[in-house]
């Protein structure tokens, strides 16, 4: 049976857990040192054995740390993941697409439901305003590569990223803005671009104050 955690060993539990979602594979004990804050990778090795003891985590053979069953639901201590803004994208004429990493902020996983991947989007436009996505706020964005009809997507055109309502016809795709600003056009496309995921909520303008 699963024993509580304490304050630090739920904080350790999250950068693991962070770190295995979103990056694709367990993270090193100085890793976990770093992100705790601790100046001896000792520290963080003994938070791992603990969470390991306490049945949160196993080491796989390979040496990697593995999330056991029921790690992600539990309420007491899965209840946020951090979820990486990546930049700014523009809800109009699209702009180049930051793939730097600007801030990791926490959401809840009722939003950011595992074991999908998640980002973060600022926007900068009125293009969306019709659906209560208004400038400079975020948008969580659900990583995958297609889109159903009437799908809120973030699209990478050549090397610049949109958000825009996706429909598609026999040969060709069309991004719809939904602005109340009639200078904002449909984007019709063929080819030459991509899906890099789908719109699943709006984040108000004060989350990182």
């Amino acid at each position: 049976m699963e024993q509580q955690l304490t304050r630090r060993e739920l904080e350790a539990l999250r950068i693991i857990r962070n770190h295995i979602l979103h990056i694709g594979g367990s993270p090193s004990v100085r890793q976990v040192m770093h992100e705790m804050g601790y100046r001896s990778p000792r520290s963080a090795s003994i938070l791992i054995d603990r969470l390991i003891e306490k049945s949160y985590v196993k080491r796989r053979s390979d040496g990697g740390l593995q999330l056991l069953a029921g790690t992600e639901s539990d309420s007491s201590h899965a209840q946020t993941v951090n979820i990486p803004l990546v930049g700014t994208v523009t809800c109009g004429e699209p702009i180049m697409a930051e793939e730097n990493v600007e801030a990791m902020i926490p959401v809840s996983t009722r939003l950011a439901r595992p074991p999908h991947r998640y980002f973060l989007l600022r926007v900068k436009g009125d293009s969306m305003d019709k659906c209560q996505i208004f400038d400079q706020d975020l948008v969580l964005i659900r990583q995958q590569a297609t889109a159903k009809e009437g799908d809120l997507v973030v699209a990478l055109i050549d090397t610049e990223a949109t958000v825009k309502e996706f429909h598609q016809s026999r040969n060709m795709i069309v991004l719809k803005p939904r602005s109340s600003n009639a200078a904002h056009q449909p984007i019709v496309l063929t080819d030459d671009f991509q899906i890099q995921g789908i719109v699943v909520a709006t984040l108000p303008q004060n989350v990182l104050s």
